[in-house]
């Protein structure tokens, strides 16, 4: 078991989730341990000057990529533990 552990670590940190808001605007990807890896913004979604919707958006992006990597984490910990909840 730890040695499936140590593979789905390493599995883990190839990953990449990437999620987007603002209809592309703003992208995000975070690798399978949800650590942010790239952020970018388009230009357009400088046009405005509306640093607040930016911010939403910015926050968007990452919470959601962060959301699937957490759950295709979670879904990996489960094959290799039988179901039980191990501590990540």
């Amino acid at each position: 078991v730890q040695k499936q552990m140590s593979e789905l670590q390493e599995t883990l940190a190839a990953q990449r989730h990437e999620a987007t808001a603002g209809g592309g605007l703003v992208k995000a990807v975070v690798d399978g341990k949800q650590v942010l890896k790239s952020l970018t913004i388009s230009p357009e979604a400088l046009k405005d000057n509306d640093a607040s919707m930016l911010e939403d958006l910015v926050i968007t992006a990452i919470g959601e990529a962060q959301r699937t990597s957490s759950e295709a984490m979670a879904e990996a910990y489960a094959r290799i533990s039988g179901g039980f909840r191990l501590p990540m």
